[in-house]
């Protein structure tokens, strides 16, 4: 008996639209990375991209625990001397919520050339709407785990 590797045109792909609001950034952003990288699907393949579409809405209302949402910074180079730009969290939450979204699941793909593939799969807007009705997308609930901070919380 043989391994089973699905072909490309055997690949089936679903839609699936995710609401940011009142989810926290890291959690949030695990959890559509997998499904992007396809482990939520029973085809997996470590070395194929068999993901799924991720339409991510409400991005503008991600949240951050702790004293992050403060402290956190964004750097990028760009290729001059004393080039090095940075940027708060908060800022950039006002500037483009997208953005903060893409570059933490992008920072959860895996380190190769199937990272670039499925980071196209993912569709992240400010608001409710997008413009993919067409797809018919199906909502996802995510795993909603309580953060271990909070029982100490309440107690």
């Amino acid at each position: 008996m043989s391994t089973y590797f699905p072909k490309q045109g055997e690949i089936v792909r679903k839609w699936y639209v995710v609401d940011a609001n009142g989810q926290t950034l890291g959690r949030l952003a695990s959890q559509v990375a997998r499904i992007l990288i396809g482990k939520e699907n029973p085809r997996y393949t470590p070395f194929l991209d068999t993901g799924d579409h991720v339409i991510v809405i409400n991005a503008e209302k991600v949240r951050m625990t702790g004293e992050k949402a403060e402290s956190k910074v964004y750097q990028h180079y760009t290729g001059y001397p004393g080039g090095l730009k940075t940027e708060a969290y908060k800022k950039r939450l006002v500037r483009r919520p997208e953005a903060v979204i893409e570059a933490a699941v992008k920072r959860m793909l895996p380190k190769n050339k199937l990272a670039a593939h499925m980071l196209s799969k993912l569709n992240v807007y400010q608001g409710d709407k997008h413009p993919h009705q067409a797809q018919k997308p199906q909502e996802y609930k995510l795993e909603v785990r309580e953060h271990p901070a909070a029982k100490l919380a309440v107690s």
